[in-house]
């Protein structure tokens, strides 16, 4: 009896392995125009570490109130390979707004425009802010949309549980 309780454990054990690597989901690459005018992919970015990728719009208010933090974690971790890019979502027409916004704010990490939605339909972000965290190797480790005061402190442990020492 004790044989075969222990083969059934090993089984199930093996077969939740392969259960959880079928779940990983790799996010697909993709090239963005940054605000300061030049281009740059995930994968370049994901060279140096994982990366927090952050869908908004000047008109949102939660996704501003999320900016705040991805500032604080653009900065306490980027010697870690860290990078915190926000990829805009305004329409062609409130492009103007958006170097404006982010100058007015001082915010130092990656910003690039999106303003025909083709990144966010990639990566299903109908909502906003939606928050998607990649690990090095690509794989889609965690996501989130929407913001509420409080969540910052999740983001934080998922970016932790990220960097390596």
């Amino acid at each position: 009896m004790k044989k075969y309780f222990a083969g059934i454990v090993y089984i199930l054990a093996i077969s939740s392995l392969f259960a959880s690597n079928a779940n990983v989901e790799k996010a697909p690459d993709f090239k963005v125009k940054l605000l300061s005018g030049d281009r740059i992919s995930l994968y370049e970015l994901l060279e140096e570490g994982p990366v927090l990728l952050d869908f908004w719009a000047t008109w949102c208010g939660p996704c501003k109130k999320a900016m705040t933090h991805q500032e604080y974690f653009h900065k306490a971790y980027q010697d870690s390979g860290f990078n915190v890019l926000t990829i805009n979502q305004d329409s062609p027409k409130s492009l103007s707004k958006v170097k404006g916004y982010i100058r007015s704010k001082n915010y130092s990490f990656k910003v690039g425009i999106d303003p025909n939605q083709q990144i966010s339909k990639i990566f299903n972000a109908v909502l906003l802010p939606t928050m998607i965290l990649i690990d090095k190797d690509g794989t889609i480790a965690w996501r989130h949309q929407g913001f509420i005061p409080g969540d910052e402190v999740a983001i934080e442990d998922h970016i932790k549980a990220l960097i390596r020492p």
